[in-house]
């Protein structure tokens, strides 16, 4: 009976560690969702709009969308989600060019035309520097706001911590994805996430106004992750709370929109 159960443990042991080792191997496909487009795609939007294509350090192309406001008084730097491409990404844009801001939305490598797949964490950061760094070749940073949503607003945070843009606005942003695995795997081990993406440190870095914005409704990065962010931010810094809201549509909802249009005529 003991060398059975001895056995047992043997085989359950096994099958645990090989587990966790595909999880770590694999996590790209379960953090990461990309639709890919054909290089000869055609973007359809309304509004003037130009590609533009951004190299990195190792010769992979980035390829972004620059959507442009008659008056623009900025540049947004939307960093979108986790899954999907420009094609659908690009139809937030009028939120904020109506508001008289240009828009920058970049498809991560192995999203929509990009080259390359992601494999790192500090290569995604990297990547995203090299972006910002382009963009302050067109635009003065002073009158440039990081823009992060779900899994952009770490990536967002990040970026904004160790640059000066004119503020920083999260929405739907987790504390980390680290605390995000242990809300909703408790049983998986951490220390097998690659990407911690540590938006609660990040934001502490950050001396420009930040305003996170939250659906209440939120079933797929939950609420509390903001309340808790609301603790790492600075006095002046702002959480709004968006009661309707779920996790998805954050740009069409009528209360951000009011919120946006005060934050923007600042």
């Amino acid at each position: 009976m003991k060398k059975k159960l001895l056995n047992f443990f043997k085989v359950f042991f096994v099958v645990v560690v090989v587990l966790f080792g595909l999880l770590y191997l694999f996590q790209e496909k379960m953090i990461f969702f990309p639709q890919k487009l054909a290089k000869d795609y055609k973007f359809n939007f309304n509004g003037n709009f130009e590609e533009l294509n951004i190299t990195t350090r190792d010769s992979v192309v980035l390829n972004g969308l620059l959507f442009k406001s008659k008056k623009p008084k900025g540049l947004i730097f939307y960093l979108h989600g986790n899954g999907g491409s420009l094609a659908g990404w690009g139809s937030v844009a009028n939120a904020y060019t109506d508001l008289n801001y240009d828009v920058f939305i970049i498809d991560y490598r192995g999203y929509g035309k990009s080259g390359g797949e992601i494999n790192g964490q500090e290569q995604v950061f990297s990547d995203i520097q090299m972006v910002y760094n382009k963009l302050l070749e067109k635009y003065d940073e002073s009158n440039i706001i990081v823009l992060g949503y779900s899994i952009g607003s770490g990536i967002a945070a990040k970026i904004a911590s160790v640059n000066n843009p004119k503020a920083l606005i999260l929405q739907a942003p987790y504390y980390s994805l680290v605390d995000l695995m242990k809300h909703y795997y408790p049983v998986i081990p951490t220390f097998i996430l690659k990407y911690k993406f540590e938006t609660n440190k990040y934001v502490e870095q950050c001396n420009m106004p930040i305003y996170i914005f939250h659906g209440l409704q939120d079933n797929v990065i939950y609420y509390a992750s903001s309340v808790k962010l609301k603790e790492r931010i600075k006095p002046t810094d702002t959480l709004i709370t968006l009661q309707e809201q779920g996790h998805n549509g954050i740009s069409d909802n009528p209360e951000y929109l009011m919120e946006l249009s005060k934050i923007l005529a600042k």
